[in-house]
């Protein structure tokens, strides 16, 4: 199998299965219909073109896996597959995990430093809520292993919500060992809920899109309200502990126009802000540094960063 990640500008490709991602057809400056696709496989996604509508041998929809003969092109400084050949593949013909890209690292192992996160959170409301999701919860626990945390941008691959989570948690842990008046059990507690949201914002792998629910609501309502109902199943749960609770998954966007109903009014949602932030920036720029060849040191402006972005020199292993 070629991997959309090792195709190289001028080489043909025969025969190769992707995932088809989204069809359109579109109409050229000339006129002339094509069809605009985008396919995927665990590596990444690529644009396509069909220019010809005789190249589509079998009839085909997004989301189904296509073969493809194709040659590699260059269109404003990113690869294109320009196809001669393209119809549906059958049952059996392809192994879907090498269409759905994953972390690389363990999951079981991620989700076990969770459940020790969770054993380690001493006020007894806070631990029997997050336990009510992480440990008793099933189905939640399931989804929360495959999920992505995005639909691009950063940890858009499945296990990249608990990749992610445990990655804002393991910060939040470092801020309370080094400013002792955090409260760590409400931090750590808020750190772990802040996006679960987003397994109802965004849908499961292949498709892993914006749902109705998504586009309309977004994952910091979401998961506030999922967060705000389970605590009502708790009885007494402190009124104050819930509101600050709430607040910092509300907050954890930091500023109104990243999304955050509410910007940051206590300790622990500014530090979760500032985790959240910093290991969604730098997971950015891992997966941006990734996609280009190592040899390259200059990878030009990138909207996220607002700036050109240049390779460092690599450290001493």
């Amino acid at each position: 199998m070629k991997y959309i990640r090792d195709l190289r500008e001028n080489e043909y490709i025969y025969n190769e299965i992707y995932l088809c991602k989204s069809r359109q057809v579109l109409t050229s400056k000339t006129g002339k219909e094509y069809v605009s696709l985008v396919l995927q496989d665990k590596t990444g996604t690529i644009d396509a073109k069909v220019w010809d509508f005789n190249c589509e041998i079998d009839q085909y929809e997004a989301m189904d896996f296509v073969h493809i003969d194709a040659r590699v092109t260059s269109f404003q400084d990113a690869l294109q597959l320009n196809i001669s050949k393209i119809y549906k593949c059958r049952e059996g013909e392809y192994k879907p995990e090498d269409y759905f890209p994953k972390t690389d690292k363990d999951t079981d192992e991620m989700y076990r430093k969770i459940m020790q996160y969770i054993k380690n959170i001493k006020e007894k409301n806070l631990r029997l809520l997050v336990e009510e999701f992480f440990i008793k919860d099933e189905d939640f626990i399931r989804k929360f292993k495959e999920h992505s945390a995005a639909k691009s941008v950063h940890h858009s691959f499945m296990g990249g919500l608990l990749e992610h989570t445990l990655s804002v948690v393991d910060m939040c842990n470092f801020y309370t060992m080094n400013y002792p008046i955090i409260n760590r059990d409400l931090l750590i507690s808020a750190a772990l809920l802040h996006d679960i949201g987003k397994m109802d914002e965004l849908s499961a792998f292949p498709r892993n899109d914006y749902t109705n629910e998504g586009q309309l609501l977004g994952h910091i309502f979401i998961g506030a309200n999922k967060v705000s109902e389970k605590i009502k199943s708790i009885a007494n749960f402190p009124e104050k502990l819930a509101s600050e609770l709430v607040h910092c998954i509300l907050a954890h966007h930091g500023e109104l126009e990243y999304g955050s109903p509410k910007k940051p009014a206590i300790i622990e949602a500014v530090a979760l802000h500032f985790a959240d932030n910093t290991d969604a920036k730098l997971q950015t720029m891992t997966e941006l540094l990734n996609s280009y060849d190592s040899k390259v040191d200059w990878m030009g402006y990138q909207r996220l960063f607002e700036s050109n972005i240049m390779r460092s020199t690599k450290g001493i292993d």
